[in-house]
This record gives structure tokens, sequence and C-alpha cells, in this order.
């Protein structure tokens, strides 16, 4: 389990999403840390987006995310940022990467449309 000050806004981390229930994402995979830093020191709650290298059923706003060294991805995968959640630190496993700013401000542009701000 991770702790406070482990995490930070842009950060690839290993999530576990069992159980889940739904539509929701399941098992283990990695996900985005969309919380500020400042927003994460204040509560025990993490905000993700996840990632799936599934891209057969790729969204019009899924954010395609190219595997490279400062991500650590083993494959390209999608940023399914509609499905925003939020988790307690004890179902993160570790950081394994970071995405790049190109990244993070297309999830900022997004979350503008998402609501609508």
């Amino acid at each position: 389990m991770m702790t406070k000050g482990e995490i930070s806004f842009g950060d690839v981390v290993w999530a576990e999403f069992d159980p889940s229930v739904g539509h929701k994402y399941q098992s283990k995979r990695p996900a985005i840390v969309v919380e500020s830093d400042e927003q994460l020191k204040k509560t025990n709650l993490i905000t993700i987006i996840p990632l799936t290298s599934q891209k057969d059923n790729r969204m019009s706003d899924d954010i395609l995310v190219e595997a490279c060294k400062e991500n650590n991805l083993m494959s390209d995968s999608l940023a399914k940022v509609y499905c925003i959640t939020s988790f307690d630190y004890a179902r993160f496993e570790k950081v394994v990467g970071r995405v790049n700013k190109e990244i993070l401000l297309k999830i900022k542009n997004y979350f503008k449309k998402h609501f609508d701000i």
C-alpha cells in the first residue's frame, strides 16, 4: 500500500480495480493520477483515469498514451478519460512512471468539457 507523499499529479500508478461492479474497469491495471498535488495532501482518496491496452474500442475522447521510458507502459494505451474514479491509497501498489505534459494538457482540456467549466 502506498502512502501520502508517494503519489503526484501525472504519475502512472499500478491500481487494483477489483472488486468492481457494472461497467467499471476491473483487475490490476495502470492508471493516471489526475488529482492535484495540493488536493492529494488533503485527502485519503486518489482520483485517477484508467488505462487500457485494448485500443479496438477507442472512443472519440480517449487519449492515446504511447509507451515510452518515462511512463514505463508495456504497450501503447488509451486513457479512458470519462472513467474518472477515486480510490483509497490501499488500492495502489506502486508508481511505475509519469505521463508527459502534452498528455496532461489533453486530460485538463477534456475535464473542461466533462465538467462544463
